[in-house]
């Protein structure tokens, strides 16, 4: 039995990548000290892996920012308005991630977008017309020979060419095919220089093999490999698939000429059927993700060992292995110095997932399996009961009738009612909730949560940091205005501190893109509010203006998506508890005056199963969740959602079934072409997609958001279009927000007159 990772998470046990990053992007540490801090993480990733005796370590795993973007750099996809910069490769890899404006230019970040069901984002690869796909790149033949020096045989990890070609968008008249044979000539080349490197095994990631495939995919698919693997010689190729099931492909890939195939048996709901009832191939090694590497629950080594011995029956030879990288959780539980011992017990974070590996491996191996140590003490950890109930929980979820789920009036009367009660001018401003946090604010959040300020202390700097962003706002002129969410360390974590079921890391990080890092709650038990959460920090701020000040909350299925859930009930049942709660925090803010009430859904889409198939099982709940957070409040009260970067046009419908009044979501990055779905759609909810980018630091100018808004028009009406910036202003510093936005008011204001 040998066991094998998919990937590892690469921004340190500290977050030491992210520190770096971006001091390197304030100019305070140069590219070679950048590189020194990568180099430490990956040698200590290495020795980990060593430590647990893994027989299968990957290299190239680790990023700066994105593993897509560095495919593409590595095939020499680099649109040329980033090459004319004239700038270092790695400002230019940096300026496709983040954007640039500066002595040598202004131009835009690639479109980002979440990868498959995570809350990871990936860049989106643009292949124009003129495109030159070839071997470019060094990194994956730099990485592996690195791990080589330091006494590490890796097994190189690439992002597949068919998935590679499914995510990349096509800028001109030439699509996917066109590119399909100089892409499997490139790969032929990697092949042959890791070969030569004396590399013995090769992962292709093929992620886009677990969506729903046509036959046209099918024979993409099929004509990639066919040519990329007929010129492999002295290396070996694994086929790596995660997030769900191959049962499109299943017999392409098996009558292909790989060495291993790895399926997913956590997510893959048909994984274990398809090498049952077809059979493996008898050449090719199985691959098997057995540990889950989306979540921090131990493994219960029982189910585990059971799901190996069937898997034992059809495959030659099998390797174990997690179910996707373990990018998707957090490095180590050596850095949870302050979480009960009790609590801790029952989480395995990456480090310890490799621990696991190595108890299954000697497990599996014994003769004995079930009288090791290992096992025996894994088994009475699962027969302990953990669970925190709450009977009155269980309860009012029971009693939930149809009618809980249904705002009356309808939507059109609301929305006269609506315009009516608030005033507001066509192309009303607003953004989307918080404002830049200071490393002051973030200090004072610190010193409270550790006791060395009082109170009322606390409580005095967050009103005078509201008073400020409220005058800020106003002096800009926007139309709705927001407190900034300077009491909120994070939008689902803040939440999560104040509802009954929740434990909290000190530093279970995970990355969410770039240096964006976030730090998900755990649901341990039963959901529910212990006491208002938002009410004052709304209330007072609205005390201090006329215009209408939005109370700002995260929804069920985005604080549930963005949590380390149970695993011992439904995710329905969870959201269900969730939305009660956030129910009474909106109905609480009605009550206090408050007439805007926006409920973010950052993280509606990610959830949703890949396969269309299956998209009944999540969105019967996750649509009713949203509805029942808002569907007790009174027709004047306007409900705003917000969603983050995601595909929207395919499940529109289910959109405006959620019955908000208005929604924002990113539209920045994108080509706008959601617009055309939503006139194909006649969408009846107000919207407002985002007129300029958040997560770069670059300045738009009015002429671009005025631009941006005329498209806009061509599609949306003016008395539905609302102007925001795509995303939450958190992570960027006043001084690119502040002219950000007096941009936008402006653009607003000159389309305002136009339109009169």
């Amino acid at each position: 039995m040998k066991t094998s990772i998919i990937g590892y998470p690469r921004i340190g046990e500290q977050r030491e990548l992210k520190f770096a990053s971006e001091k390197y992007f304030r100019s305070e540490i140069t590219a070679d000290e950048l590189n020194n801090v990568a180099k430490q993480i990956r040698l200590s990733a290495f020795e980990v892996q060593k430590e647990n005796k893994i027989d299968f370590i990957p290299s190239n795993d680790f990023s700066f920012y994105d593993g897509i973007l560095d495919t593409a750099f590595l095939l020499n996809v680099i649109p040329e308005r980033y090459r004319k910069l004239g700038i270092s490769e790695l400002d230019t890899y940096f300026a496709m991630a983040r954007g640039y404006q500066g002595e040598y230019g202004d131009v835009k970040a690639l479109a980002m977008k979440k990868w498959f069901n995570t809350n990871y984002h990936y860049m989106v690869p643009e292949i124009d017309d003129d495109t030159e796909i070839k071997l470019a790149g060094n990194k994956p033949f730099e990485l592996f020979s690195e791990a080589l020096e330091n006494g590490v045989k890796t097994k190189p990890v690439i992002i597949g060419a068919y998935t590679f070609l499914k995510l990349a968008k096509y800028t001109g008249s030439k699509n996917v095919w066109d590119f399909a044979d100089k892409i499997a000539d490139a790969y032929i080349e990697i092949l042959n220089r890791l070969s030569a490197l004396e590399a013995e095994w090769v992962q292709f990631d093929e992620p886009c093999l677990v969506m729903d495939m046509t036959e046209d995919d099918k024979k993409l698919f099929v004509q990639l490999y066919e040519k990329i693997l007929a010129a492999k010689e002295n290396v070996k190729v694994l086929l790596q698939t995660y997030f769900g099931d191959v049962r499109d492909c299943y017999t392409e890939i098996c009558s292909l000429d790989f060495d291993g195939v790895g399926l997913d048996f956590f997510e893959g709901k048909k994984s274990l059927e398809l090498v049952e009832k077809n059979k493996f191939p008898k050449d090719k090694v199985l691959f098997a993700g057995v540990v889950n590497g989306k979540n921090i629950w131990k493994n219960n080594y029982c189910n585990t060992i059971a799901a190996v011995k069937k898997l034992q029956k059809v495959s030659k030879e099998l390797v174990i292995g997690t179910s996707c990288s373990l990018l998707h959780v957090p490095y180590t539980l050596r850095n949870e110095s302050k979480m009960s011992e009790s609590y801790k017990k029952h989480f395995a974070y990456a480090e310890e997932k490799l621990s696991e590996l190595a108890d299954l491996k000697t497990i599996i191996s014994s003769d004995t399996p079930n009288e090791t140590a290992d096992y025996e003490q894994n088994a009475q950890l699962f027969k302990q009961i953990r669970y925190g109930e709450d009977g009155q929980v269980i309860e009012k979820i029971k009693a939930l009738s149809d009618k809980d789920f249904v705002r009356l009036p309808e939507f059109a009367e609301r929305e006269k009612i609506q315009k009516a009660k608030l005033n507001l001018p066509i192309f009303p401003t607003t953004t989307i909730g918080s404002f830049p946090q200071t490393k002051e604010v973030r200090e004072m959040r610190a010193s409270f949560r550790k006791g060395k300020i009082t109170e009322e202390q606390y409580e005095q700097f967050m009103k005078d940091r509201i008073a400020e962003c409220v005058s800020l706002q106003e002096k800009i002129g926007l139309d709705v205005l927001v407190h900034g969410e300077f009491e909120r360390n994070d939008m689902v974590e803040y939440f999560g501190e104040h509802l009954n079921g929740y434990i909290f890391t000190e530093n279970a990080w995970v990355q969410s893109y770039g240096t964006r890092c976030v730090k998900p709650p755990v649901v341990w038990g039963d959901i529910s509010r212990a006491k208002p959460m938002t009410v004052k920090w709304s209330v007072y701020a609205q005390s201090l203006v006329e215009k209408p000040m939005k109370g700002m909350l995260t929804g069920p299925v985005t604080i549930l998506n963005w949590s380390f859930p149970r695993e011992d009930i439904s995710l329905k049942e969870s959201a269900f508890q969730i939305a009660l709660a956030i129910r009474e925090e909106v109905l609480d803010l009605e009550a206090n005056g408050i007439r805007i009430i926006q409920v973010d859904e950052a993280a509606l889409r990610e959830k949703l199963p890949l396969r269309k198939s299956d998209w009944s099982d999540y969105l019967d709940w996750a649509i009713p969740a949203f509805r029942l957070v808002h569907s007790g409040v009174k027709p004047e009260t306007q409900i705003h959602t917000h969603m983050c970067y995601s595909e929207f046009a395919d499940i529109i419908r289910e959109i405006d079934d959620m019955d908000a009044d208005v929604i924002t979501f990113e539209a920045s990055r994108s080509d706008l072409g959601i617009l055309d779905v939503l006139k194909e759609n006649n969408f009846r909810t107000e919207v407002g997609p985002g007129v300029y980018d958040i997560h770069s630091p670059r300045i738009p100018s009015k002429e671009e958001i005025k631009t941006a808004l005329k498209k806009m028009l061509s599609k949306i009406s003016a008395d539905k279009l609302w102007v925001n910036p795509d995303c939450g202003l958190k992570t960027r510093g006043n001084a690119e927000t502040v002219p950000s936005l007096e941009n936008l008011v402006a653009a607003a204001k000159e389309l305002r007159n136009e339109n009169l």
